[in-house]
């Protein structure tokens, strides 16, 4: 039977695939596919595992006192048992034989299709065997993750390759910023999540992967099953599960039209961002990775506006890059972008963007009453001075290989100002004393607490350029958590206090002479384009694959005529 689910739509297009349900604790299981010729020995890697947590409960099972209750024995033995059962190790190996997923891919999805089928037994005792299934597949997982030589996906198998078979979509409760990097290969052509803003960062990477999703579906990952046929409409937030035919075909004939309409836009890449009175605007790319400088190039942007240097941070298990592994990421970036500026952003680590299960307990964000509010950004960075020296340092050093500039994140009091510059005279000093070479790098400052904007004239005695986060000012302006969606129709970047911060950092930062640009996912929404125009916005930063719509409009916008209108609306309306 065919039926709905309704969330928010948080990028364009229209993804068709079998869902791939994946479980929120086991969302950084890898996944990717399996070259024909290694199906069997990936049967047998999982055969291996199977063998090994057998020895392991057999083992614990041995070893049990003489006084311990029998119960615990009894419970090792239905561990056991499901451990055998063929519906999960024979269902898991034909997973890989007729899917080609990876042994820890194929787990996961038989553990949705068994958990399924226990949450409906009305038997109490056999319902509760669920949380048995998972501390089994767990131990299978831990096993897999462990050995050796198998930690990579194999290279050069993704879905778009995967000998013809039916394309696949993600179904999850949620997805972190982090994990969603591992979906840059197009494994998956489109994903659903049953919590999530507009504005999460997992919404943003995914208007960078350029794929549809939909996100605060609230029971999705619940109601849909694993392999059902479903439609993701990632322009009305709509996803239809098990449609009927005719629905079927009118969602791939516009699939085919928006494949149209993407093909007639990246006619535009090369054509110069000017609007229709000559004035030349400044379209930028936000990147995650340095592998991403080439969709950067590749979209016609003319540099990197915001390299989101926390992305390097995350998926380490708790071990942070030293300064020779970031100055190698950053200098990569820089030299691909073959002169092209490069903006830097210091580590945005907190709120929705939490390190892993780090041992610091400032760094537990999941322990924080309100991350967003908590040590997160530049209040992190001058919390940890090593650590920021050391990303201080590599950022300096790559400098050198072509124009870079420095961004500081989520600046609100002078004294953060104060340390910044401080940090950063020193991390100068340290690399003339070591005979490192390094270029002036143009120091600009976030603006996204509205404290900052509001007292942008002191920022600009210190600050080269602003950079107007409008994800985040938007958040603190209205006091709305921008990654839940139970507030997120109360999320309006149209909000007239927004805008009037927005105006005011453009209009204060061109009279002093120096340029302000806005990142937040305002910048790559065509709506907003004629607005922040009309701001006299020059300067816009934004996923590589929202450059060509944005341009368009910028193509289309004449600065005279819409100044004209305003300062003479009745003559514009005869």
């Amino acid at each position: 039977m065919s039926f709905q689910v309704f969330g928010l739509a948080i990028s364009r297009g229209v993804a068709i695939g079998r869902a791939v349900l994946v479980a929120s604790s086991r969302v950084d299981v890898a996944h990717y596919f399996i070259e024909p010729s290694r199906i069997e020995s990936e049967v047998q890697r999982l055969g291996m595992a199977r063998d090994a947590v057998a020895a392991e409960l057999g083992g614990l099972q041995r070893d049990l006192p003489s006084d311990a209750p029998t119960e615990l024995s009894a419970l090792l033995d239905v561990h056991l048992m499901l451990l055998h059962d063929d519906t999960l190790a024979g269902a898991t190996a034909q997973w890989i034989r007729d899917r080609h997923y990876n042994a820890e891919w194929a787990l996961s999805a038989q553990l949705e299709v068994l958990a399924r089928q226990f949450d409906e037994m009305e038997n109490d005792y056999l319902r509760e065997r669920k949380a048995d299934l998972e501390q089994v597949v767990e131990r299978l997982l831990r096993v897999l993750g462990q050995q050796q030589g198998h930690a990579t996906p194999s290279p050069g198998v993704d879905a778009r390759d995967f000998a013809g078979e039916d394309p696949l979509v993600l179904v999850a409760n949620d997805i972190a910023p982090a994990d969603m990097l591992q979906f840059k290969r197009s494994v998956f052509t489109g994903f659903v999540t049953d919590v999530g803003g507009k504005t999460s960062h997992t919404a943003i990477v995914a208007r960078g992967l350029d794929i549809p999703a939909v996100v605060g579906a609230r029971e999705a990952s619940r109601i849909i099953r694993q392999d059902d046929w479903i439609v993701i409409d990632g322009d009305t937030g709509v996803v239809i599960i098990d449609p009927p035919p005719i629905v079927l075909e009118e969602y791939r004939f516009r699939q085919r039209q928006s494949e149209l309409e993407r093909a007639r836009l990246t006619r535009l890449r090369r054509t110069p961002a000017v609007t229709l009175d000559g004035q030349r605007v400044e379209l930028l790319a936000n990147i995650e990775l340095p592998g991403d400088a080439a969709a950067v190039l590749e979209a016609g942007a003319v540099g990197v506006g915001l390299f989101r240097s926390e992305f390097l941070f995350m998926n380490r298990r708790g071990d942070l890059p030293g300064e020779d592994e970031q100055y190698e990421a950053y200098r990569a970036v820089v030299k691909a972008m073959n002169g092209l500026p490069v903006t830097i952003r210091t580590v945005d680590i907190g709120a929705d963007k939490p390190l892993d299960r780090m041992s610091t307990h400032e760094l537990r964000h999941e322990h924080v009453l309100n991350p967003a509010l908590g040590l997160r950004a530049i209040r992190w960075s001058l919390s940890e001075p090593s650590m920021f020296r050391q990303q201080l340092r590599a950022v300096l050093r790559a400098s050198a290989h072509g124009p870079v500039r420095l961004l500081v994140p989520m600046l609100a009091h002078v004294s953060e100002i104060r340390g910044t510059l401080e940090a950063l005279a020193r991390a100068r000093q340290q690399l003339r004393d070591a005979g490192r070479e390094h270029a002036h790098v143009p120091l600009g400052a976030m603006i996204e607490v509205p404290a900052a904007a509001l007292m942008i004239e002191r920022f600009l005695d210190d600050f080269d350029f602003v950079s107007i986060g409008t994800n985040d000012l938007i958040q603190y302006t209205l006091a709305i958590d921008r990654a839940d969606e139970s507030v997120a129709h109360l999320y309006d970047p149209w909000h007239p206090a927004v805008l009037e911060l927005i105006a005011r950092t453009i209009r204060k930062t061109h009279a002093r002479g120096k340029v302000a640009s806005v990142c937040g996912e305002m910048a790559g929404d065509p709506a907003f384009t004629p607005t922040l125009l009309a701001m006299g916005l020059r300067s816009f930063s934004m996923q590589p694959a929202q450059i060509s719509t944005v341009k368009q409009q910028v193509l289309r916008f004449d600065a005279r005529k819409t100044l004209a209108a305003i300062e003479h609306p009745q003559a514009g309306s005869a």
